[in-house]
């Protein structure tokens, strides 16, 4: 198999052969050698098209007169695409936008007569580009788009979920204590269940069944029996510390040798001792 000569070699050959003023043939040859290398020097180099765009922009593009020309959004998806229906089907040309990863995919059919073409595309998060693609007899096309204000754009919509998403300390205590409530797994929390002897204060004992762990909080299970003979009406400073964060009691009014459940949720000052 014969190896491709460099281009610079066929100029130094052809201009070598063109300075030969004594033999006409070789500078002939010589001229024929140096216009074949400025061809191929002047030849364009079709790789991958990377743009960068912003919204509502003219897109100027290069698409494929015989294979399929691809037109793909990163960090979006084309939602939908449009464009003018001619009078004459020669002038016409295909265009559709691919479901799965939302690219576009362009094809012009043999004879077809304009040297370029244009349609629009409005992307999945609300963008909308102009296409104008001159026609050019290459391999099939990749055109990649980047629009750096959308990606700003979405910096702040995630940042403001973000901030939605982030209850304040109050919300989270108030979700620890229904999760406690309901014996649920805590995403965050480390539960350990108590091994504590019962402590009695006046006709009420108080023993602590669990405790959920978290890197801010911490939140007790705690059962309170009525010993007496009387009712006893449970506030919550008796079975939280000053500072809880929340406090919750299944039934405040306990009846003689009646049973109830408290949630207190408190700061994390450390590992219990």
């Amino acid at each position: 198999m014969m190896e491709a000569v460099p281009v610079g070699v066929l100029t130094v050959a052809g201009a070598a052969l063109v300075s030969r003023v004594d033999n006409r043939g070789a500078q002939w040859v010589g001229g024929s050698i140096l216009a074949a290398a400025l061809m191929l020097m002047s030849a364009p180099a079709f790789a991958d098209q990377a743009l960068t765009v912003e919204d509502n922009a003219r897109v100027e593009c290069i698409a494929s007169k015989s294979d399929l020309t691809r037109v793909s959004l990163i960090g979006d998806e084309f939602a939908s695409v449009s464009k003018v229906q001619p009078e004459n089907p020669l002038d016409d040309f295909s265009i559709v936008n691919e479901p799965t990863r939302g690219d576009i995919y362009v094809s012009v059919p043999g004879g077809f007569r304009p040297k370029s073409l244009s349609f629009f595309g409005t992307s999945k998060k609300g963008y909308v580009y102009k296409f104008s693609c001159r026609i050019e007899a290459v391999e099939a096309q990749q055109i990649f788009l980047k629009n750096p204000g959308a990606e700003q754009d979405q910096a702040k919509v995630d940042l403001a979920a973000s901030d939605e998403d982030a209850p304040d300390t109050d919300e989270t205590a108030v979700r620890l204590i229904q999760a406690m409530a309901g014996q649920q797994v805590v995403p965050g929390y480390r539960m350990e269940r108590s091994a504590l002897v019962p402590v009695t204060a006046g006709t009420l004992t108080v023993q602590l069944l669990a405790e959920y762990r978290g890197v801010e909080l911490t939140g007790r299970v705690i059962r309170i029996e009525n010993t007496g003979k009387t009712a006893v009406e449970l506030t919550e400073a008796q079975v939280a510390p000053q500072g809880a964060v929340a406090v919750a009691i299944g039934n405040p009014k306990l009846e003689a040798r009646q049973v109830t459940t408290a949630y207190v949720v408190v700061r994390k000052s450390g590992p219990r001792t």
